[in-house]
Protein backbone atom coordinates (compact mmCIF):
# COMPACT_ATOMS: atom_id res chain seq x y z
CA UNK A 1 0.00 0.00 0.00
CA UNK A 2 2.83 2.56 -0.99
CA UNK A 3 1.18 4.47 -3.84
CA UNK A 4 0.25 7.91 -3.98
CA UNK A 5 -3.46 6.88 -4.65
CA UNK A 6 -3.51 9.61 -7.56
CA UNK A 7 -6.44 8.39 -8.88
CA UNK A 8 -8.18 8.81 -5.56
CA UNK A 9 -7.17 12.89 -5.30
CA UNK A 10 -8.29 15.11 -3.54
CA UNK A 11 -8.84 12.41 -1.20
CA UNK A 12 -5.53 11.16 -0.93
CA UNK A 13 -4.15 14.54 -0.48
CA UNK A 14 -4.49 14.24 3.35
CA UNK A 15 -5.36 10.10 3.63
CA UNK A 16 -3.42 7.40 2.12
CA UNK A 17 -5.99 5.58 0.12
CA UNK A 18 -6.16 2.24 2.02
CA UNK A 19 -7.04 4.34 4.94
CA UNK A 20 -10.27 5.88 3.30
CA UNK A 21 -13.65 4.63 5.14
CA UNK A 22 -16.35 2.59 3.10
CA UNK A 23 -19.41 2.03 5.61
CA UNK A 24 -17.73 3.50 8.21
CA UNK A 25 -14.32 1.37 8.03
CA UNK A 26 -10.87 2.26 6.53
CA UNK A 27 -10.75 0.11 2.99
CA UNK A 28 -7.45 -1.77 4.67
CA UNK A 29 -9.29 -2.82 8.01
CA UNK A 30 -12.44 -4.66 6.09
CA UNK A 31 -9.64 -6.07 3.87
CA UNK A 32 -7.69 -7.54 6.79
CA UNK A 33 -11.00 -8.40 8.38
CA UNK A 34 -11.86 -10.74 5.16
CA UNK A 35 -8.80 -12.45 4.73
CA UNK A 36 -8.97 -13.80 8.38
CA UNK A 37 -12.21 -14.98 7.91
CA UNK A 38 -11.06 -17.54 4.66
CA UNK A 39 -7.85 -18.12 6.58
CA UNK A 40 -8.70 -21.27 9.27
CA UNK A 41 -4.99 -20.42 10.58
CA UNK A 42 -4.77 -17.69 13.04
CA UNK A 43 -3.71 -14.59 11.93
CA UNK A 44 -0.32 -14.10 13.93
CA UNK A 45 1.58 -10.53 12.45
CA UNK A 46 0.12 -8.48 9.54
CA UNK A 47 3.03 -6.21 7.73
CA UNK A 48 2.06 -2.94 6.19
CA UNK A 49 4.20 -1.91 3.46
CA UNK A 50 3.20 1.62 2.76
CA UNK A 51 5.30 4.99 1.70
CA UNK A 52 5.77 8.13 4.25
CA UNK A 53 2.30 8.09 5.58
CA UNK A 54 2.94 9.79 9.00
CA UNK A 55 2.58 8.97 12.82
CA UNK A 56 -0.90 9.24 12.86
CA UNK A 57 -1.26 6.90 10.00
CA UNK A 58 1.26 4.09 11.29
CA UNK A 59 -0.70 4.05 14.48
CA UNK A 60 -3.45 3.62 12.99
CA UNK A 61 -2.28 0.58 11.10
CA UNK A 62 -1.25 -1.06 14.27
CA UNK A 63 -3.99 -0.25 15.87
CA UNK A 64 -6.37 -1.99 12.95
CA UNK A 65 -3.57 -5.26 13.70
CA UNK A 66 -4.32 -4.97 16.79
CA UNK A 67 -8.14 -5.22 16.36
CA UNK A 68 -7.25 -8.14 14.71
CA UNK A 69 -5.43 -10.04 17.79
CA UNK A 70 -2.06 -9.61 15.42
CA UNK A 71 1.33 -8.13 15.93
CA UNK A 72 1.62 -5.48 13.27
CA UNK A 73 4.48 -4.12 12.28
CA UNK A 74 5.40 -1.35 9.29
CA UNK A 75 7.60 -1.61 6.56
CA UNK A 76 8.80 1.23 3.91
CA UNK A 77 8.64 1.10 -0.32
CA UNK A 78 10.81 4.56 -0.69
CA UNK A 79 11.05 4.15 -4.53
CA UNK A 80 8.15 2.81 -6.52
CA UNK A 81 9.98 -0.37 -8.04
CA UNK A 82 7.32 -2.92 -8.40
CA UNK A 83 5.18 -4.73 -6.76
CA UNK A 84 7.64 -7.82 -6.36
CA UNK A 85 9.81 -5.52 -4.76
CA UNK A 86 7.39 -3.95 -2.55
CA UNK A 87 6.53 -7.24 -0.75
CA UNK A 88 10.74 -8.11 -0.81
CA UNK A 89 10.71 -4.68 1.40
CA UNK A 90 8.76 -7.01 4.34
CA UNK A 91 11.00 -9.42 4.13
CA UNK A 92 11.56 -10.13 7.74
CA UNK A 93 7.77 -11.25 7.74
CA UNK A 94 8.01 -14.31 4.71
CA UNK A 95 8.41 -16.86 7.11
CA UNK A 96 5.72 -19.47 7.26
CA UNK A 97 2.29 -19.46 5.53
CA UNK A 98 1.80 -15.77 3.94
CA UNK A 99 -0.52 -14.10 2.67
CA UNK A 100 0.06 -11.14 -0.17
CA UNK A 101 -3.24 -8.66 -0.44
CA UNK A 102 -2.77 -5.71 -2.71
CA UNK A 103 -5.10 -2.90 -0.08
CA UNK A 104 -7.49 -1.50 -2.88
CA UNK A 105 -9.25 -4.44 -3.36
CA UNK A 106 -11.79 -5.54 -1.08
CA UNK A 107 -13.81 -9.20 -2.09
CA UNK A 108 -16.63 -11.34 -0.44
CA UNK A 109 -16.15 -15.10 -0.89
CA UNK A 110 -17.51 -18.33 0.59
CA UNK A 111 -14.66 -20.68 0.64
CA UNK A 112 -11.75 -21.92 3.09
CA UNK A 113 -8.48 -21.82 2.01
CA UNK A 114 -6.25 -24.84 0.78
CA UNK A 115 -3.24 -23.64 3.63
CA UNK A 116 -1.64 -27.56 2.02
CA UNK A 117 -1.67 -26.37 -1.15
CA UNK A 118 1.45 -24.65 -2.67
CA UNK A 119 0.26 -21.49 -3.67
CA UNK A 120 -3.25 -19.92 -3.70
CA UNK A 121 -4.22 -17.04 -6.39
CA UNK A 122 -7.65 -15.67 -5.46
CA UNK A 123 -9.33 -14.86 -8.86
CA UNK A 124 -12.41 -13.55 -10.04
CA UNK A 125 -14.37 -14.10 -13.71
CA UNK A 126 -14.42 -10.82 -15.52
CA UNK A 127 -16.35 -10.11 -18.89
CA UNK A 128 -13.38 -7.92 -19.98
CA UNK A 129 -9.95 -10.56 -19.38
CA UNK A 130 -8.20 -7.97 -21.70
CA UNK A 131 -7.89 -5.50 -19.29
CA UNK A 132 -6.57 -7.71 -16.44
CA UNK A 133 -3.60 -10.47 -15.18
CA UNK A 134 -5.50 -13.72 -15.76
CA UNK A 135 -4.27 -17.55 -15.44
CA UNK A 136 -4.91 -20.60 -17.57
CA UNK A 137 -5.63 -24.06 -15.56
CA UNK A 138 -5.30 -27.63 -16.71
CA UNK A 139 -8.00 -30.50 -16.58
CA UNK A 140 -7.01 -30.93 -12.45
CA UNK A 141 -7.78 -27.71 -12.00
CA UNK A 142 -3.84 -26.29 -11.77
CA UNK A 143 -2.42 -23.16 -13.06
CA UNK A 144 -0.88 -23.49 -16.07
CA UNK A 145 -0.22 -20.05 -17.37
CA UNK A 146 -0.28 -16.81 -16.04
CA UNK A 147 -0.96 -14.10 -18.83
CA UNK A 148 -0.47 -9.90 -18.39
CA UNK A 149 -3.65 -8.57 -19.98
CA UNK A 150 -3.93 -10.96 -22.97
CA UNK A 151 -4.72 -9.68 -26.31
CA UNK A 152 -6.52 -12.67 -27.62
CA UNK A 153 -8.76 -14.97 -25.22
CA UNK A 154 -7.41 -17.50 -23.25
CA UNK A 155 -9.27 -17.30 -19.82
CA UNK A 156 -11.88 -14.95 -18.07
CA UNK A 157 -10.14 -15.56 -14.29
CA UNK A 158 -9.00 -12.48 -13.51
CA UNK A 159 -6.25 -12.07 -10.42
CA UNK A 160 -7.26 -10.31 -8.00
CA UNK A 161 -4.58 -9.08 -5.71
CA UNK A 162 -4.59 -11.67 -3.60
CA UNK A 163 -2.22 -14.11 -2.87
CA UNK A 164 -1.25 -17.31 -0.22
CA UNK A 165 1.90 -19.22 -0.17
CA UNK A 166 2.88 -22.13 2.16
CA UNK A 167 6.47 -21.40 2.41
CA UNK A 168 7.48 -17.56 2.89
CA UNK A 169 10.81 -18.35 2.74
CA UNK A 170 10.43 -19.85 -0.78
CA UNK A 171 9.00 -16.91 -1.65
CA UNK A 172 11.47 -14.24 -0.47
CA UNK A 173 14.01 -16.79 -1.86
CA UNK A 174 12.41 -15.89 -5.52
CA UNK A 175 11.79 -12.52 -5.13
CA UNK A 176 15.43 -12.11 -4.07
CA UNK A 177 16.56 -13.61 -7.19
CA UNK A 178 14.44 -11.31 -9.62
CA UNK A 179 15.85 -8.15 -7.69
CA UNK A 180 19.42 -9.46 -7.19
CA UNK A 181 19.60 -10.38 -11.19
CA UNK A 182 17.77 -7.06 -11.92
CA UNK A 183 14.98 -8.87 -13.94
CA UNK A 184 12.24 -6.70 -14.53
CA UNK A 185 9.03 -5.94 -16.54
CA UNK A 186 8.20 -2.39 -18.17
CA UNK A 187 10.96 -1.38 -15.85
CA UNK A 188 9.49 -2.61 -12.54
CA UNK A 189 10.27 -5.98 -10.64
CA UNK A 190 6.61 -8.14 -11.15
CA UNK A 191 5.14 -10.25 -8.92
CA UNK A 192 3.77 -12.41 -11.89
CA UNK A 193 7.39 -12.98 -13.01
CA UNK A 194 8.17 -14.46 -9.27
CA UNK A 195 4.40 -16.68 -9.80
CA UNK A 196 5.97 -17.78 -13.23
CA UNK A 197 9.45 -18.84 -11.77
CA UNK A 198 7.60 -20.57 -9.18
CA UNK A 199 5.59 -22.61 -11.39
CA UNK A 200 8.10 -23.52 -13.84
CA UNK A 201 10.08 -25.00 -10.51
CA UNK A 202 6.97 -27.39 -10.30
CA UNK A 203 5.32 -26.07 -7.46
CA UNK A 204 1.28 -26.05 -7.88
CA UNK A 205 -0.70 -23.19 -7.55
CA UNK A 206 -4.66 -23.01 -7.29
CA UNK A 207 -7.37 -20.61 -7.69
CA UNK A 208 -9.80 -19.50 -4.79
CA UNK A 209 -13.00 -18.10 -6.76
CA UNK A 210 -14.60 -14.85 -5.02
CA UNK A 211 -18.17 -14.42 -5.28
CA UNK A 212 -17.81 -10.66 -5.50
CA UNK A 213 -14.66 -8.40 -5.90
CA UNK A 214 -14.67 -4.60 -5.40
CA UNK A 215 -12.27 -2.42 -6.21
CA UNK A 216 -10.83 1.00 -4.66
CA UNK A 217 -8.78 2.65 -7.33
CA UNK A 218 -11.22 5.92 -7.65
CA UNK A 219 -14.18 7.76 -6.51
CA UNK A 220 -16.71 6.14 -9.01
CA UNK A 221 -15.22 3.00 -7.61
CA UNK A 222 -15.54 3.70 -3.98
CA UNK A 223 -18.85 4.63 -3.96
CA UNK A 224 -19.93 1.50 -5.77
CA UNK A 225 -17.52 -0.60 -3.29
CA UNK A 226 -19.63 1.29 -0.47
CA UNK A 227 -22.94 0.55 -1.60
CA UNK A 228 -21.93 -3.09 -2.25
CA UNK A 229 -20.41 -3.22 1.42
CA UNK A 230 -23.55 -1.84 2.98
CA UNK A 231 -25.68 -4.49 0.94
CA UNK A 232 -24.18 -7.06 2.98
CA UNK A 233 -23.91 -5.48 6.23
CA UNK A 234 -27.09 -3.84 6.07
CA UNK A 235 -28.14 -0.77 7.94
CA UNK A 236 -25.48 0.78 10.86
CA UNK A 237 -27.05 3.67 13.23
CA UNK A 238 -25.02 4.41 15.65
CA UNK A 239 -27.39 4.94 18.84
CA UNK A 240 -24.94 8.28 19.60
CA UNK A 241 -26.39 9.57 16.24
CA UNK A 242 -29.37 12.16 16.42
CA UNK A 243 -32.37 11.99 14.07
CA UNK A 244 -34.46 14.29 14.12
CA UNK A 245 -37.47 14.65 11.48
CA UNK A 246 -35.49 12.52 8.97
CA UNK A 247 -36.32 9.57 6.86
CA UNK A 248 -33.48 7.24 6.79
CA UNK A 249 -33.77 4.76 4.00
CA UNK A 250 -31.91 1.94 4.58
CA UNK A 251 -28.82 0.29 4.21
CA UNK A 252 -26.88 2.96 5.65
CA UNK A 253 -23.62 4.07 7.76
CA UNK A 254 -24.31 6.77 10.61
CA UNK A 255 -21.46 7.37 13.23
CA UNK A 256 -21.80 8.42 16.44
CA UNK A 257 -22.41 11.97 17.35
CA UNK A 258 -23.99 12.79 14.06
CA UNK A 259 -26.82 14.76 14.01
CA UNK A 260 -29.43 14.67 10.82
CA UNK A 261 -32.41 17.22 11.17
CA UNK A 262 -34.98 17.75 8.40
CA UNK A 263 -33.98 15.41 5.66
CA UNK A 264 -33.56 12.08 3.87
CA UNK A 265 -30.64 9.96 3.87
CA UNK A 266 -30.13 7.13 1.45
CA UNK A 267 -30.08 4.21 0.36
CA UNK A 268 -26.61 3.51 0.64
CA UNK A 269 -25.31 6.86 2.09
CA UNK A 270 -22.16 6.35 4.71
CA UNK A 271 -22.00 9.55 7.12
CA UNK A 272 -19.24 10.10 9.77
CA UNK A 273 -18.71 10.60 13.24
CA UNK A 274 -19.59 14.27 14.28
CA UNK A 275 -21.61 15.43 10.99
CA UNK A 276 -24.55 17.86 11.06
CA UNK A 277 -26.76 17.30 7.97
CA UNK A 278 -29.83 20.26 7.85
CA UNK A 279 -33.10 20.40 5.48
CA UNK A 280 -31.15 18.05 2.89
CA UNK A 281 -31.75 14.59 0.20
CA UNK A 282 -28.36 12.28 0.05
CA UNK A 283 -28.16 9.15 -0.78
CA UNK A 284 -25.09 6.66 -2.57
CA UNK A 285 -22.66 8.72 -1.20
CA UNK A 286 -19.64 8.86 1.54
CA UNK A 287 -19.22 11.54 3.24
CA UNK A 288 -16.71 11.70 6.28
CA UNK A 289 -15.91 13.05 9.81
CA UNK A 290 -17.07 16.66 10.87
CA UNK A 291 -18.79 18.34 8.11
CA UNK A 292 -21.51 20.21 8.10
CA UNK A 293 -24.17 19.79 5.37
CA UNK A 294 -27.47 21.89 4.78
CA UNK A 295 -29.89 22.26 1.94
CA UNK A 296 -28.11 20.07 -0.75
CA UNK A 297 -29.71 17.23 -2.84
CA UNK A 298 -27.02 14.96 -3.93
CA UNK A 299 -25.80 11.24 -4.58
CA UNK A 300 -23.39 10.06 -5.88
CA UNK A 301 -20.52 11.75 -3.98
CA UNK A 302 -17.98 11.70 -1.78
CA UNK A 303 -17.27 14.29 0.72
CA UNK A 304 -13.78 14.37 2.33
CA UNK A 305 -13.20 15.64 6.60
CA UNK A 306 -14.31 19.19 8.04
CA UNK A 307 -16.25 20.27 4.65
CA UNK A 308 -18.76 22.76 4.70
CA UNK A 309 -21.70 22.33 1.87
CA UNK A 310 -24.49 24.84 1.78
CA UNK A 311 -27.65 25.55 -0.83
CA UNK A 312 -25.80 22.87 -3.47
CA UNK A 313 -27.48 20.63 -5.89
CA UNK A 314 -24.53 18.89 -7.60
CA UNK A 315 -22.55 15.39 -7.79
CA UNK A 316 -19.55 16.29 -5.18
CA UNK A 317 -16.08 14.55 -5.19
CA UNK A 318 -14.51 17.08 -2.77
CA UNK A 319 -11.46 16.78 0.00
CA UNK A 320 -10.69 17.54 3.56
CA UNK A 321 -10.82 21.16 4.77
CA UNK A 322 -13.40 22.43 2.06
CA UNK A 323 -16.27 25.34 1.73
CA UNK A 324 -18.91 25.04 -1.11
CA UNK A 325 -21.59 27.98 -1.28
Amino acid sequence: MAGLGTRMRPHTLKTPKPLLPVAGQPIVKRLAEEITKVSSSKIEEIAFIIGNFGKEAEDTLLSIAGDLNANGRIFYQNEALGTAHAVYCAEQSLNGKVIIAFADTLFKADFDLDEETDSVIWTKKVENPEAFGVVKKNKNNYITDFIEKPKQFVSDEAIIGIYYFKSGENLKAELKYLIDNNIRGNNEFQLTDVLENMKNKQLKFKTATVNEWLDCGNKDATIYTNQRILHHTGNLVSKQAQIKSSIIIEPCFIDSNVVISNSVIGPYASIGKNTIITDSVISNSIIQNSCEIKNVVFSDSMIGKNVQINKIKEHFNTGDYSGIY
